[in-house]
């Protein structure tokens, strides 16, 4: 502003010159004339500078966390009195100051391949989203499930494996309860079932320190994107669990033939890679789940969760495994899986009719036990006459018994064969009294036969003589 105002001689041109007001280069000027520097303006006061204190000591006690709303209240008590937005500079300065010097200096992940499978829960309302990525190719496994339990996690693991057709020497896991079976000083102590499951794998269990997240935000990342292109545009529940993970099959497949941005290469490919390098998989699947003893029932059927499931007769007495699991119970005789059958729920009952060797009739089929005599020669007729038997007493009647003996006696006088007739002819037409049957033997083999509707209909007709055509030929008048 001197330099201007020199060289053009008026405040105002210099002023112009230098983008101000003339007034701040008139006191410059007349300022360096004086031989004087320049005045510093002192800091002014703030109106929270009697809470600075309070608040960076509340700020770092809570790591950065605490929200200037929850923190007013105490300012207010320790003497504040200005407004809430000039309250929430203070807060948010001392925050910022608070991670500049607590800063962790987090390092970028340097994976190897073969090395670690990160996995990860996510739920969105009552559907539960399983995730996991092989750190170094990363290829992804999203599958869906109703509870985040044990055997649930580690059934989806097993399947994680078998897609991938490798075992990772480590698997890294943030201190899900299903996992844990506690901490000492620090050190996650995993349950048996999950230490005998990476046994069988031969694998090493891992696990991220508590609320820290960021330590595997590459499956992080995974969950975020499963319930934004799955779980929320779907609105996918438990009932339809089954088309929820087709979805989730057909997405991972979708997602790791697509070249990813930060290794600029396509998983599946890279897949091939480090597939190369991951241990190979055991030749069975281990045993998932809570096994459950029960002893076979007379209905050849075992009782859980307060359901029937069949199992074949041949077991009947016989003390077997049950083992539900997924949505289904498997039945298991000296480690052999006998019966599999879908969950029901409790009070019904889910029957293989493979088991009992035939299919389930229509209908209860009761025995026809004869007792007395006259009984026993009726039935030695045969199918029939337990036919017209069961017909006459859904009729009502009443007499049933005591024409039995005079039925039978019909044998004697018309033969077997001609009665088996009548008794078929009398349960076609709905007779069920002694002397329907013996009108129909009266009437003998000359009545016409009832027909089943679709049923051909055969009428005998007569024979009479037939004559050549060249009888009516047209006799020559020449």
């Amino acid at each position: 502003m001197i330099n201007a105002y020199r060289e053009v001689g008026s405040y105002r041109g210099a002023a112009v010159m230098c983008d101000c007001d003339p007034k701040t280069v008139k006191r410059a000027v007349e300022r360096a004339e004086a031989g004087g520097e320049a005045v510093r303006r002192g800091d002014r006061a703030r109106n929270f500078d009697v809470v600075v204190d309070v608040v960076r000591a509340r700020v770092a006690k809570t790591a950065g966390r605490i929200s200037a709303k929850r923190l007013l209240p105490e300012a207010r008590a320790a003497g504040y009195v200005g407004s809430a937005r000039n309250f929430r500079r203070l807060v948010a300065k001392a925050k910022t100051d608070w991670r500049r010097d607590n800063h962790r200096g987090r390092r970028p992940g340097v994976w190897a391949p073969g090395e670690t499978l990160v996995i990860d829960w996510g739920s969105e309302g009552p559907l539960h989203v399983f995730c996991a990525v092989l750190a170094w190719s990363r290829w992804r496994f999203v599958r869906f499930a109703a509870d985040e339990r044990s055997e649930t996690t580690l059934a989806m693991l097993a399947e994680c494996f078998e897609m991938a057709g490798g075992v990772a020497k480590v698997v890294l896991a943030d201190r899900m309860g299903c996992l844990k079976g506690g901490v000492v000083a620090n050190v996650v102590v995993p349950t048996p079932a999950y230490v005998r499951f990476a046994t069988h794998y031969r694998f090493r269990p891992d696990f991220c320190n508590g609320a820290d997240p960021e330590s595997k935000g590459i499956v992080e990342n995974l969950v975020g994107y499963a319930k934004a292109d799955l779980m929320v545009p779907a609105a996918a529940d438990v009932e339809r669990l089954a088309a929820a993970n087709v979805a989730a099959r057909a997405w991972c497949v979708e997602v790791n033939n697509q070249q990813h941005s930060e290794i600029c290469a396509l998983p599946v490919e890279r897949l091939v890679t480090e597939a190369t390098l991951l241990a190979p998989l055991p030749s069975l699947r281990p045993r998932i789940g809570r096994v459950t003893v029960r002893k076979v029932d007379r209905l050849s059927c075992v009782r859980i969760g307060s359901a029937r499931y069949s199992v074949p007769v041949q077991l009947i007495g016989a003390v077997v495994e049950v083992l539900a699991h997924d949505g289904r119970v498997k039945i298991l005789d000296g480690g052999e899986i006998v019966a599999d059958h879908a969950l029901v729920a409790p009070g019904e009952a889910s029957v293989i009719d493979d088991h009992y060797g035939s299919a389930r009739p229509d209908r209860p089929r009761r025995a026809i036990r004869p007792v007395t005599d006259a009984e026993k020669a009726f039935c030695a007729l045969g199918p029939p006459a337990e036919a017209f038997l069961r017909g006459a007493a859904a009729a009502g009647v009443t007499r049933l018994g005591v024409e039995l003996s005079e039925l039978a006696g019909l044998e004697a006088a018309h033969g077997r064969p001609a009665l088996v007739a009548a008794l078929e002819r009398a349960v076609a037409f709905g007779r069920w009294r002694a002397t329907d049957v013996r009108s129909i033997l009266a009437a003998g083999t000359g009545t016409p036969r009832p027909t089943a509707p679709g049923e051909a209909l055969l009428i005998p007709l007569p024979i009479v003589p037939t004559r050549p055509l060249a009888d009516y030929a047209i006799a020559d008048q020449s």
